[in-house]
């Protein structure tokens, strides 16, 4: 039996230590699968894209050439990849990535894949030296899309944090997996929080950045209110009551308009709970924010009525060509309808979506002829105008409620309105001028 030459037994060593590295390789992927939760297929295509790039950085990028690593031994091949053809095409640069199919052999069809391995020798050593550093980088963008994908759910939701650090007076919240930003701007003004203090916040965006997810979070957003009142009023989970609108001036006051789904149930009892214990907690979480429950009607005029409580409403007025709504209150209740420094008026005004007119019963004519003043001053501003026949909104409505007729309110004349009164202008002239010239020649004959 032939001796081994030196060579060759250097050649075996260097075989056989590639193997234990390739197989190592492997195990070391696998690990990182189940502590990470990173899949090792992932992670082998990062592998074959590590070593793709080492392979044309050092050898070219001439063919068309791909990398393969073996899920069991690690073992990795460079092919040349062809395309089988019947006939060549007319570009030189696809040709050179197409063999005919007599060339390829029987067992090839038009459309196959035709692959010749083309490993360099020394390719383990160059690609040892790239791999790490490539799959290094794979893996954190891995570990990035992960978190990324675990918070961009949690959207629109309530997470819980830890306080880490405050920069520029926003703060910074350690989520576990993530670390997220608290801007001031989403911070409400009467909340104080120490580092290392508990937090649970609103999950107000999730964006991605080359330095991977960042989540932003609100303490002042309406849907954090909305969030709690569906963990706290089981009901509103089970979709039997529903939450319809929002209305928040966070750290003092908030107005929640809710409608039940069943006649049996109650949206204010369910929502305030035994001895008002569920918005109780609300309004713990909040730090002692204010909370009104309020019920929602489809009727506008009852949704303000209900939406200016606690203050009692003798009357709404509704003028919804300009979304205007003129709300008469006793003259005791003005002060309260309007509230502390006009906080229940204008919460009430974004709750309902109507621009509210508090008006005391003593003084609502005046109010309402101030507000039909204001209304043509705005319209002439805005260039709108008045066609020949039709009156100004304040005396025709004036004029109606005095002799007990509907009030309909003129709409706002754009440019389609324009255009129908022009219309029925010149159709006006075409029926009664000539009725009004033939009445004028019939007085005249007669004369």
């Amino acid at each position: 039996m032939p001796r081994k030459t030196a060579k060759a037994a250097q050649a075996e060593s260097a075989g056989e230590r590639d193997a234990r590295l390739q197989a190592e390789l492997i195990a070391a992927l696998k690990e990182i699968e189940k502590e990470r939760g990173i899949s090792f297929e992932m992670l082998i295509e990062a592998l074959e894209a590590a070593l793709m790039s080492a392979y044309k950085r050092n050898f070219g990028a001439e063919g068309n050439a791909i990398v393969t690593v073996d899920r069991e031994t690690g073992k990795y091949q460079v092919f040349r990849r062809r395309t089988v053809v019947e006939q060549y095409s007319e570009e030189p640069e696809e040709q050179q990535n197409e063999i005919l199919k007599p060339e390829a052999g029987d067992r090839y069809e038009p459309g196959d894949y035709f692959d010749v391995e083309v490993t360099p020798k020394d390719f383990g050593r160059i690609a040892a030296q790239t791999a790490k550093q490539v799959i290094v980088q794979r893996i954190r963008e891995a570990e990035r899309d992960m978190v990324y994908n675990e918070y961009v759910t949690k959207l629109n939701d309530i997470v819980l944090g830890t306080v880490q650090r405050y920069e520029q007076r926003n703060m910074f919240v350690d989520l576990g997996k993530a670390e997220a930003l608290l801007p001031i701007s989403e911070q409400v003004p009467r909340e104080n929080y120490r580092i290392n203090d508990r937090i649970r916040a609103y999950v107000l965006d999730v964006r991605k950045t080359n330095k991977g997810p960042q989540i932003v979070l609100s303490r002042a957003a309406e849907g954090l209110v909305q969030r709690l009142m569906e963990f706290e009023v089981p009901e509103i989970e089970d979709g039997i009551v529903e939450i319809m609108a929002i209305s928040r001036e966070a750290g003092s006051r908030t107005k929640v308009a809710v409608h039940s789904n069943r006649a049996e149930v109650d949206p204010l009892g369910a929502c305030l709970g035994p001895k008002s214990i569920r918005i109780a907690n609300v309004s713990d979480e909040l730090r002692g924010e204010k909370i009104d429950v309020i019920r929602w009607s489809p009727d506008p005029a009852t949704f303000i009525q209900n939406a200016l409580s606690p203050a009692k409403v003798i009357n709404v007025e509704l003028y919804e060509d300009d979304g205007t709504a003129l709300v008469i209150v006793p003259d005791y209740q003005l002060s309260l309808a309007i509230g502390r420094e006009g906080q229940n008026v204008r919460l009430a005004a974004r709750l309902t979506g109507w621009r509210l007119e508090i008006a005391a019963e003593a003084e609502v004519d005046e109010m309402r002829a101030r507000y039909f003043q204001e209304r043509e001053e705005r319209l002439a501003a805005e260039g709108f105008a008045y066609g020949e026949g039709i009156a100004p909104e304040g005396e025709g409505e004036v004029a109606a409620a005095e002799s007990g007729e509907e009030v309909i309110a003129a709409e706002p004349q754009s440019e389609l309105d324009l255009e129908l009164i022009r219309k029925l202008q010149e159709f006006k002239r075409e029926t009664f001028d000539p009725l009004r010239r033939s009445e004028e020649t019939e007085e005249t004959e007669s004369l």
